[in-house]
């Protein structure tokens, strides 16, 4: 919904044609909040009979490669939430169902749009801290998971759901590739989940070489409580860009009784409303002009097979070389 009020206030550049929700009267009330024409319980249906130019996909992540194959087929440019896929397989059908329709496929890595982490793109590029050493990333969210996504072969868990971001922010501020992973991590807070599903983890740290040397440091957790956490570190040889802060705001208050106190964001809503914004008008101007989107899908690819490499490591606790990694079945694209 965060993304089809975006576009349903860009009224002089896109109509919302239809809503495709399992739940038939969530579609019903999505399609007569956003002004849609049509709403449908079956994403193939309305595929088939909207007529709509392009689609985007927040469904969970095991349907996407199913949506964007059929939506590539009927003509329909895909903008697809991340994760990607489940595998790199699946991305890598996406990417070459995209190119023999030659439609546009872009994957929601939204903090490639927000201002700040911009604004720390620009000055590393412009070797403002020297040469890049050391990247570390963090995602904290407050809430604890929807039961579907404690099964790992469903979700691929918190390295995908949560780490995503932070693992294409490595990518991003490296400008290379994952040479070898570590990952360790453990449930501390979703007990409830333990007995029915053993693999779940709601906490994790993974450690990335990158194949240009820099080393990347990336933490995730779920349920913490506090409020929404996302933070970056870039560590250079002549200086360090901090991006982030867990405050909601600059107002801090200093009492006699309770000492000093912020408000502290509550949510991913908050903290990247305009990263949001900005990445679905950078998604229309992309199918406007035929031009490549940026993220696309090789950086939806490129995520997901470390993410996959991340939970082999858990699993066997071992260091994973990417090199393995696809030969194990991972099939990505290296760069």
């Amino acid at each position: 919904m965060i993304h089809a009020r975006n576009f349903s206030r860009m009224k002089d550049l896109v109509t919302i044609e239809a809503v495709s929700d399992a739940d038939s009267l969530r579609a019903k009330q999505a399609a007569d909040e956003l002004g849609a024409k049509s709403c449908y319980d079956s994403y193939e249906t309305a595929i088939r009979e909207s007529g709509a130019d392009a689609v985007i996909i927040a469904t969970p992540t095991k349907y996407h490669c199913d949506i964007a194959v059929m939506a590539a087929k009927n003509g329909m440019h895909i903008f697809c939430e991340k994760p990607m896929a489940m595998t790199t397989s699946e991305c890598e059908k996406m990417i070459a169902a995209a190119q023999r329709s030659r439609v546009i496929l872009q994957v929601g890595f939204m903090r490639r749009f927000c201002e700040d982490f911009v604004r720390a793109k620009e000055i590393v590029d412009a070797g403002g801290i020297g040469q890049v050493v050391m990247i570390k990333s963090l995602t904290r969210g407050p809430s604890t998971p929807q039961e579907w996504m404690y099964d790992i072969q469903k979700s691929n868990g918190p390295l995908a759901e949560v780490n995503s971001h932070d693992i294409d922010t490595l990518r991003w501020f490296s400008g290379s590739e994952a040479e070898s992973v570590y990952a360790s991590g453990g449930n501390y807070r979703c007990i409830g989940a333990k007995e029915k599903y053993p693999d779940f983890y709601d906490t994790v740290l993974l450690n990335i070489r990158m194949k240009n040397g820099v080393i990347g440091c990336i933490e995730g957790a779920q349920g913490v409580g506090y409020g929404y956490d996302a933070r970056l570190e870039i560590l250079g040889t002549e200086g360090m860009i901090r991006v982030g802060e867990l405050r909601k705001n600059s107002v801090a208050v200093y009492t006699a009784t309770e000492g000093k106190k912020e408000e502290i964001a509550e949510s991913w809503r908050n903290v990247f409303e305009r990263a949001y914004l900005e990445e679905d008008k950078a998604f229309l101007t992309c199918v406007a002009h035929g031009s490549e989107p940026e993220p696309g899908g090789i950086d939806g690819m490129q995520a997901v097979a470390i993410v996959k490499a991340g939970n082999r490591s858990l699993s066997t606790g071992e260091v994973i070389r990417m090199e393995e990694e696809q030969h194990a079945g991972g099939k990505a694209f290296w760069a």
